[in-house]
């Protein structure tokens, strides 16, 4: 997986598990992907944070700090999508 593509997977599940920070899978799936930033990329999350319409990820690789940005609409889909749909949302209320 591309680096940018397991960053943006880690900012949708990561915005689930913030929250829903009951929902095991959302924890579970977000730490999966941490995992595979560190092993594959080499890559450890500095900060997450919204900026305007954007997710700005700060992340260091090889001894440098870079960033990301991936729009808010984007990276919030999941959420949008679990909340909307009612079968996933009968026992959270986060």
């Amino acid at each position: 997986m591309q680096l940018k593509d397991a960053l943006f997977n880690w900012l949708q599940i990561q915005v689930v598990w913030d929250k829903r920070p009951s929902d095991r899978s959302a924890k579970d799936t977000a730490h999966f992907f941490e995992e595979m930033l560190r092993e594959d990329h080499q890559v450890t999350i500095v900060e997450k944070k919204v900026e305007g319409g954007n997710y700005v990820i700060t992340y260091e690789q090889a001894g440098e700090q870079r960033q990301v940005e991936f729009p808010r609409d984007m990276a919030e889909k999941l959420l949008n999508d679990i909340i909307n749909e009612p079968k996933y949302n009968q026992s959270f209320e986060d």
